[in-house]
């Protein structure tokens, strides 16, 4: 069985837990506490070059890491990934532009109103939420003419991009601005096989 190192409240792990449940692909998962320096235990290094999460360990013991790779190699053959070359490389451009234009400047906002360090942060958040209030209006045009990323169709694309967008506000952005992005998550989280970030355990 698939083993998934992941953490309780990331973002990159939360996607690749979604396309895990709508490929209804069998796994362990294993939530590291990262506050507490779990992602630094040599035990983990090992497995894990960059020591984040996530990490999909494989049945025979290899692992890959870095979320966008994963999803890539999941959704290989599946309807979440096209076999044409061409929309193949528009996929892939949604991932890297979420990982290069929009992941940190998401993330480390939310990040720093979690730990009540938001106030010391202020000037390094006013500088993120330059770069991504505009990022995030490339996202709305698109989204504007477009139900979805890639091909008119639900893909790894919109997984890839719906994790740190949806929790935007989390970080202190105002997504009241971006009525296109705001009816696109609703569309991702009606799709079937859906997972919230946080689960709820049965009794």
């Amino acid at each position: 069985m698939l083993r998934l190192y992941d953490s309780r409240l990331s973002g990159n792990a939360w996607k690749v837990r979604i396309l895990l449940t709508q490929l209804a692909i069998p796994f362990e998962r294993v939530t590291l506490n990262l506050a507490k320096g779990a992602a630094a235990e040599p035990t983990f290094r090992a497995k894990s070059r960059f020591a984040r999460v996530p990490v999909l360990e494989l049945e025979d013991g290899r692992t890959i890491v870095e979320s966008a790779a994963i999803m890539l190699y999941l959704a290989q053959g599946s309807p979440y990934l096209p076999d044409d070359p061409y929309l193949r490389a528009e996929v892939m451009s949604w991932l890297f532009f979420e990982q290069a234009d929009l992941l940190r400047a998401l993330a480390l906002p939310r990040f720093y109103r979690m730990r009540g360090i938001a106030d010391q942060m202020s000037g390094r958040i006013a500088d993120f939420q330059e770069g991504a209030y505009s990022a995030l209006g490339k996202l709305s045009d698109w989204l504007a003419t477009h139900n979805w990323l890639v091909d008119n169709r639900y893909t790894i694309a919109d997984i890839g991009m719906f994790g740190y967008v949806s929790l935007a506000p989390e970080g202190g952005y105002d997504m009241q601005r971006f009525p296109s992005i705001d009816a696109w998550l609703v569309r991702v989280k009606a799709q079937p096989g859906w997972v919230p970030l946080v689960e709820e355990i049965s009794a």
